[in-house]
């Protein structure tokens, strides 16, 4: 072994023990955010496990309850626009029983934990915000400074959307679907609890599809172009969502649920769109320098 092969042995030697700290470093604080992010839901879920009375009379059995907020406005539309006396809902035909010993106690574990982390949601954004930031160019964290904000309003406008329009036109439908009259609706508090909080955030999650978008425009998977060529196939995926979502057979409720589901489509061409404008900008002026 000649002389400069033993002295860059080292070397090679430091330099990867310096990036294999350097790893288990970026390891460490991606922890520490991970467990503030942690110690903030548990803090939330904390106290609506404290206040549950009130949560569970009135946001969790919201949608059960027909003096809810969206079936009192379908009432006024009924009457404003004279429309069939089915579209006024003042009846939500079934019973919530429970049919397991710690059933209850379970529910409001479960419903506390779903209240922690969609409240909890946008301190997370955060945290991994701090931790994404110090690996960005100057130019790329402006360009993502509003990141946490836009998904975390998209976040909140989808759960909103989900709570107050998908869950209860969902939960009204399946209560008053009826094969037969000897069947009666006796539903657990489980499946009750399990669908209602899956559509919310699933439509909270649905909602974040401009920011998906932005960040494949920006890795350069995703181009305008793309969508616009695509968007019947994505016109025939949203109807299909809207129709698995809110399984009503009339035609307003599927327009009501499609109708957000297309505007976000469209945002993301323009979203997409701008992404591409400014990396073609960016390459005209290198090229020019």
């Amino acid at each position: 072994m000649s002389e400069e092969q033993a002295n860059s042995k080292p070397k090679k030697v430091r330099a990867n023990l310096e990036e294999e700290m350097s790893f288990f470093g970026h390891l460490a604080s991606l922890r520490m955010h991970l467990v503030r992010s942690a110690l903030v839901i548990v803090s939330v879920t904390a106290l609506a496990f404290i206040y549950y009375d009130v949560i569970f009379n009135q946001i969790v059995m919201g949608p059960k309850n027909p003096s809810f907020w969206t079936y009192r406005m379908m009432c006024v539309l009924a009457d404003k626009f004279s429309l069939e006396a089915d579209f006024c809902i003042k009846e939500i035909p079934f019973n919530i029983i429970n049919t397991e010993m710690a059933g209850q106690f379970t529910l409001q574990m479960n419903s506390s934990l779903i209240i922690g982390i969609v409240l909890g949601f946008p301190y997370l954004l955060w945290e991994l915000w701090r931790f994404v930031k110090p690996a960005l160019h100057e130019n790329e964290r402006k360009s993502a400074s509003g990141f946490v904000f836009y998904a975390s309003l998209l976040f909140v406008l989808g759960i909103l959307f989900g709570y107050y329009i998908i869950a209860p036109l969902s939960v009204n439908f399946l209560a008053n679907y009826t094969v037969s009259a000897y069947i009666v609706n006796n539903i657990t508090i489980d499946s009750y609890l399990s669908t209602v909080a899956t559509l919310t955030l699933g439509t909270g999650i649905i909602f974040e599809l401009p920011i998906v978008i932005y960040i494949l425009s920006k890795l350069g998977v995703m181009t305008p172009q793309f969508m616009r060529n695509s968007r019947r196939y994505a016109t025939v995926i949203i109807l299909i969502i809207a129709a698995i979502v809110t399984p009503t057979p009339d035609l307003f409720t599927m327009f009501t649920v499609s109708l957000p589901l297309f505007l976000l489509y469209e945002i993301s061409i323009i979203v997409s769109g701008k992404v591409e404008k400014k990396r073609k900008q960016k390459e005209l002026e290198f090229y020019q320098n």
